[in-house]
């Protein structure tokens, strides 16, 4: 396990625009952030529906000078697994595709429209139809990511980790090239309004991905802020730690002065957070492409 620290910069080169976007991304105002974040930002090159009813569309961004297939990160975004919307992601799609990947952000059902696992098992719906779909687009299916922020990254998480939700797909997490997991609640307590989406207790201890370690997980990069309140860096600590325990590659970087968005601001404004993006290629570049078996 490796580990970095970065620092937001505070500099004076920012335009308004983007000095409102990223205090609103950092403090969580989140839908005028959303706003001022995609202002100027081009519509989703294509989308499709990863499978049947409401919430299951995806959104494609095609991979910008990409020499040959590019890797593939299908992304999952946060919202407390009771909001969100894949269009206020045009942001980290156009993005991550100016690096060179094809990325995929879905859409996936939220509480009360289902409860866990049910935005899992769309997860894993959405993944299998990207490992399908992604030559497609100029994607490589053999170097395929999962992603997400937030509850997103409770998504990605147990895809890589609970065998159960790809099986359905006939994959397994080892299809996975890596999981990149952005202030992810990995080893939370389900109280107050999380109870209801979580359902019967006795299926909480299956929503915490450090319950499923055991050696057979695709590499994890890990990115929390240490000042986050919604969800304690420990959690990607300890699923560092875990997987490190049986020896599976895991990255954890931590930004000192970081928060719940941070991670979101560096891959908006790098320049603002200069750790995030970059580690984020570094990683997904890395890539040993996985044979589909």
């Amino acid at each position: 396990m490796t580990s970095t620290n970065h620092s937001p910069r505070r500099r004076g080169w920012l335009g308004p625009a983007l000095l409102a976007a990223t205090a609103l991304l950092t403090s969580g105002c989140l839908r005028v952030a959303f706003t001022v974040a995609n202002r100027g930002q081009p519509p989703a090159d294509a989308t499709a529906a990863y499978a049947p009813g409401a919430r299951h569309g995806i959104d494609i961004y095609r991979p910008v000078a990409a020499n040959g297939p590019a890797p593939v990160v299908v992304f999952f975004y946060g919202g407390s697994w009771q909001t969100g919307d894949r269009a206020d992601y045009r942001f980290v799609g156009r993005r991550l595709a100016s690096q060179g990947l094809l990325v995929l952000v879905a859409d996936y059902r939220t509480y009360p429209a289902t409860t866990f696992p049910g935005f899992v098992e769309d997860g894993a719906s959405a993944v299998a139809w990207a490992r399908a779909h992604a030559a497609d687009w100029g994607g490589d299916p053999r170097c395929l990511f999962v992603a997400g922020h937030s509850a997103g990254a409770q998504i990605a998480a147990l895809l890589a980790t609970d065998r159960r939700y790809l099986e359905a797909h006939g994959m397994k997490p080892t299809d996975l090239a890596g999981t990149i997991a952005l202030s992810g609640p990995h080893d939370f307590a389900i109280t107050g309004d999380l109870v209801p989406i979580f359902g019967d207790r006795a299926e909480w201890p299956r929503a915490q991905p450090v319950n499923f370690i055991d050696g057979d997980e695709p590499a994890f990069l890990l990115v929390h802020g240490l000042r986050d309140t919604v969800v304690e860096a420990q959690d990607s600590r300890e699923l560092a730690a875990r997987l490190e325990r049986a020896k599976v590659p895991a990255t954890l970087q931590l930004l000192p002065e970081g928060t719940h968005s941070t991670p979101l601001v560096g891959v908006y404004d790098p320049k603002r957070v200069p750790g995030v993006l970059p580690a984020i290629t570094r990683f997904v570049a890395a890539c040993r492409p996985v044979e589909p078996g």
